[in-house]
């Protein structure tokens, strides 16, 4: 007969309590999880269509109409059936993925943390040997590895799309690199921004302790941040400045354009053409140009995304501070 003593005990608590937490985790937001299963499976089947079946049909339609035999054509101008088809799958990806922050940051306030604050369930949680820290650590981690998981599969379909149907996307006038949500969807920015929402929602419903006042201040804060990100991303890697009698020609993001004086100060346009009097009364001799080429994508990228881990690290450092004096107090 086996002797349990308070120490065996203990041990085998230690031994299976985080997995008993992760796995509540999951269980009790099953449907949150076969949600993003599915949106995953969604946004990879639209873009593989896109990749292939859907590049290759945009592709015959424009072929048909002897725009690649140099013959001169109307149609050339304007996409047809196919060409709206792959547009459309791709918008739709891209806008899933620019969703998921949303989407995310919607859930944690209201159902992950400000529903069970709300019910007292996270108290009940509480009092059966799960300390609060430990219980905030597995809300986080598990929808944090799975948020990360589902974007490293769907950023790389997305960037494979970009890249391998470049002339075609330049032939029927799609989104460029530096416009949303192409732009987040190429690289590291999708999975951080998913993390953001995570925080930021986790954080709401930390201050909120009610499911709905929780989802919307979440849904808002992140929209605020996310706006603020995008109006400052032009300025977090040096420009390259084109300058010529006329405006120069540029490919990428423009950050500022105008004008240049004799003594080589930029003034506004005075959107004089060609009108040399104009020109002579506001001392104009060359225009300015301030842009980002697309070889500047992966610096102004990778910067963004440091901040926005750093955003969501400090939410995160907060909701630990915030639940342990609460949590301290209540005792």
């Amino acid at each position: 007969m086996t002797t349990v003593t308070p120490e065996t005990t203990a041990a085998v608590a230690r031994r299976r309590g985080p997995r008993g937490l992760l796995w509540a985790t999951l269980r009790v937001h099953r449907s949150a999880l076969w949600f993003w299963v599915m949106l995953v499976a969604v946004g990879a089947g639209v873009l593989l269509w896109a990749y292939g079946p859907g590049a290759d049909a945009a592709w015959a339609e424009y072929r048909s109409r002897g725009c690649l035999d140099g013959g001169a054509s109307l149609g050339c101008d304007m996409g047809g059936a196919a060409a709206g088809r792959y547009q459309s799958a791709e918008a739709l990806a891209g806008g899933l993925i620019e969703l998921v922050p949303f989407l995310t940051a919607a859930w944690a306030g209201g159902a992950l943390i400000g529903r069970e604050l709300e019910s007292g369930t996270a108290r009940l949680a509480w009092t059966q040997s799960v300390s609060p820290a430990r219980w905030l650590a597995a809300k986080l981690a598990v929808p944090a590895a799975l948020l990360v998981a589902g974007m490293l599969l769907l950023t790389p379909l997305h960037r494979l799309m970009f890249t391998s149907n470049s002339l075609l996307r330049a032939t029927i006038g799609s989104a460029d690199w530096d416009q949303s949500p192409v732009y987040e969807a190429n690289g590291t920015l999708a999975a951080a921004y998913a993390l953001l929402g995570l925080a930021v929602g986790v954080l709401a419903g930390l201050l909120q302790r009610r499911a709905l006042p929780a989802l919307g201040t979440a849904v808002l804060a992140l929209g605020a941040l996310m706006i603020a990100l995008r109006d400052l991303r032009p300025y977090l890697w040096p420009v390259r400045t084109l300058t010529g009698e006329q405006y120069p020609e540029w490919t990428g993001m423009v950050v500022d354009d105008g004008a240049l004086t004799s003594d080589g100060s930029r003034i506004t346009d005075p959107m004089c053409v060609d009108e040399a009097r104009c020109l002579a009364e506001h001392d104009v001799v060359g225009y300015y140009r301030d842009f980002h080429p697309a070889s500047h994508f992966w610096p102004l990228h990778l910067v963004e995304t440091g901040i926005v881990l750093a955003l969501a690290a400090l939410a995160v450092l907060i909701s630990f501070r915030l639940l342990n004096r609460r949590t301290a107090r209540a005792v």
